[in-house]
């Protein structure tokens, strides 16, 4: 069954891409345009979700399926799987493999004396941690177009980074813009555009944390604002324009770069969300095969370990990493506790995608405790296809 599921270099959105000198580029690699009028940093006045905005939480929980806009490039399959891990706090992340990942969580704040919501964005590349934090500035009732959010960089507003979300009925519209820290004027980065689907896998997570509630978790209020030290500061400027912290090292360790960064709030601070390390065993037909390490709701293979003749099993695909560097494990991080199907693609004929020709495992229900760092060995990585 052949359906393009995108890799993670298309959706690094207000994410990271190059490092030179102290600069980091979050633009996904594209050329800046300077701004040849740079606009001052505009006061963030933050939504009060005390009078409206705190249903966000309710309309962001699901399994978000549809298709993607990156730049100038489309994707026809993209999913976000979006559950809460608190009573107040939702997570998302996309794993990518080899390139990083990116993750998104919404979660109750106060900031700026108002109770409203804030966004922590960001994720690991090529040895790059970056996580940036957005509060929601506007909500809007557009009626028959259904309710708009906005969130704006929590220090230097919408000049430098925001996104936008729009729920119309069980549809997602999804928007991010980035100015590569304030260098050019802010563009459209990502459009996602996406359909809420098996709402089982959120449903149990609220029930679980009794999701939502207008309360705070501890580590998550920002009434007294960020640590100034802490912050991420460009090249040639004194003082903060993002609230972004970054860390960089030769090698991919959240664990040790989230400390270095400054983040307030880190991987070991998360509730509920657990770990997955895949060992994999490589025979001499797939050595040096690009492997594609799915994790879904359904199993995507029969008990033979050939692909499923149900295509509507893709659509439940919640993980799909791309293994390119002949690794021969992977760590799926920030993992919302559950059961899984853990399906391994050798990617022979190369369109990142499963199809007839490539070699397979048969997919193997597992499950992911709260907080567990489980371990999963595939050792028959040997269906032809």
């Amino acid at each position: 069954m052949k359906k393009r599921h995108i890799l993670f270099g298309l959706c690094i959105t207000l994410a990271l891409a190059s490092c030179e000198d102290a600069i980091r580029d979050i633009t996904g690699g594209t050329t800046p345009t300077p701004n040849p009028n740079p606009q001052p940093v505009a006061e963030v006045i933050p939504a009060d979700i005390n009078t409206d905005g705190f249903d966000f939480f309710e309309k962001m929980q699901g399994h978000w399926v549809g298709s993607n806009r990156v730049i100038a490039d489309d994707y026809a399959w993209f999913a976000w799987d979006y559950r809460a891990i608190s009573k107040s706090h939702i997570h998302g992340i996309h794993e990518g493999g080899s390139l990083g990942n990116l993750l998104t969580s919404f979660f109750v704040t106060n900031y700026k004396g108002k109770r409203t919501i804030m966004g922590r964005n960001g994720g690991l590349l090529s040895g790059i941690y970056r996580t940036s934090y957005f509060v929601l500035d506007k909500v809007e009732d557009r009626n028959s177009e259904g309710k708009y959010y906005r969130f704006v960089d929590a220090i230097g507003n919408k000049n430098i980074m925001s996104f936008e979300l729009r729920f119309k009925n069980d549809s997602l519209y999804f928007n991010s813009y980035t100015s590569n820290l304030g260098s050019r004027i802010p563009t459209r980065h990502m459009t996602f555009k996406g359909k809420k689907m098996h709402m089982e896998l959120a449903q149990a997570a609220a029930s679980a944390t009794n999701y939502p509630q207008n309360a705070i978790d501890d580590g998550l209020d920002f009434a007294d604002g960020f640590k100034a030290e802490n912050l991420y500061v460009k090249q040639g400027e004194k003082n903060a324009t993002s609230a972004t912290f970054l860390a960089q090292q030769a090698n991919n360790d959240v664990y040790e770069l989230a400390p270095q960064s400054g983040d307030p709030y880190q991987i070991t601070d998360h509730p509920r969300l657990g770990t997955l390390t895949v060992n994999l065993t490589r025979n001499n037909q797939i050595t040096d095969t690009n492997l594609l390490v799915y994790l879904s709701r359904d199993p995507l293979t029969d008990n033979n370990g050939y692909l499923t003749s149900n295509t509507d099993a893709f659509d439940t695909l919640l993980h799909f990493p791309n293994l390119e560097n002949k690794e021969d494990t992977f760590l799926f991080t920030y993992l919302h506790p559950g059961e899984y199907y853990l399906t391994v693609i050798a990617d022979k004929n190369g369109d990142g995608a499963p199809n007839q020709g490539d070699i397979l495992s048969i997919s193997k229900k597992i499950t992911v405790a709260p907080l567990e760092n489980k371990t999963e060995n595939v050792t028959n990585i040997d269906v032809q296809n």
